[in-house]
């Protein structure tokens, strides 16, 4: 009797972890970027991603420690740079990244390697944020496929405190004032319709380049200077060439010195499209509160 009395509270006693060990195991039902179902048969704990946001969001969700590979642009945070590399959107090392074995793999919605993957018969989803509805969507589905939901949330709420408190910082003189983010040299432009517009928009600063333009769009160095932006925002490593581009030296921002050169960490945050949004606008209004705006 007493043998049965203490194998019955045994069993009692194990009745919450069973309890949860069962809902764990539950399987996972996702919905990816191109409308394709996957179903998992538990959380992911082996993880391949194969975009930088996709990296950001899985670590911004406090799993970094699941990543088993990751595309050799990721470098945030700075365990990430351990991980196996295995290329990029056109040269993914497939059989590489077989051999991880992965039980999950967040590549982009563009990537070549996607039907490949697919056809292996790997558990593929294609998520690619191009904006702040994409990357709150994509943060849910991430965190639906490690079974950390709440996490997801607890997240969103982070950032979405952080962009209002980024926001309360800028200063009022600066409140409408038309910036100029140039991503690449050539030079392409951040417009209004990319999300780096729209983080230029939570902080109520302007943009020199309309929507109508599109989100990324090349321009014509000349649509610079008539547009004439109160701030100039660029990478630290191309600051110093502004004043040397042939006809630069009138616009006005490059000649009193304002320009946001922003470190290679923050730049990236800007220019990613993912959990690291806040960041991004954090950095930008402490560069603000440094510069004097014109009158």
């Amino acid at each position: 009797m007493r043998l049965r009395r203490r194998v019955a509270a045994g069993v009692l006693a194990l009745l919450p972890w069973l309890g949860a060990a069962a809902l764990a195991a539950e399987p996972v039902v996702l919905q990816d970027d191109g409308g394709q179902t996957l179903t998992l048969p538990r959380p992911a704990q082996r993880v391949v991603t194969l975009l930088p946001s996709l990296t950001e969001t899985v670590c911004a969700l406090r799993a970094c420690e699941r990543l088993v590979g990751t595309d050799r642009h990721s470098d945030w945070p700075a365990s990430v740079k351990a991980l196996p590399k295995l290329g990029g959107l056109e040269d993914t090392q497939v059989e590489r990244l077989v051999a991880l074995k992965p039980d999950l793999v967040l590549v982009a919605r563009s990537s070549r390697a996607l039907q490949r993957l697919r056809a292996l018969g790997l558990p593929v989803l294609a998520l690619e944020p191009q904006n702040a509805a994409d990357t709150a969507r994509v943060i849910g589905t991430v965190a639906a496929a490690l079974g950390q939901a709440d996490e997801g949330r607890a997240l969103q709420q982070r950032l979405t405190q952080r962009l209002a408190d980024a926001a309360a910082r800028v200063p009022p003189a600066w409140r409408g004032r038309a910036l100029y983010v140039e991503v690449a040299s050539t030079p392409y432009a951040a417009g209004e319709a990319s999300f780096i517009g729209e983080t230029l928009r939570a902080l109520a600063l302007g943009n020199i380049v309309p929507a109508a333009l599109g989100p990324f769009p090349q321009l014509n160095p000349e649509f610079v200077l008539r547009a004439q932006p109160a701030l100039v925002v660029v990478p630290r490593r191309v600051a110093d060439e502004l004043p040397r581009r042939p006809g630069w030296g009138r616009l006005e921002a490059v000649a009193a010195g304002r320009v946001c050169a922003l470190d290679a960490e923050p730049w990236n945050a800007l220019v990613r499209p993912g959990p690291r949004a806040a960041e991004a606008a954090e950095a930008l209004v402490d560069c603000l509160q440094r510069l004097t705006p014109p009158r």
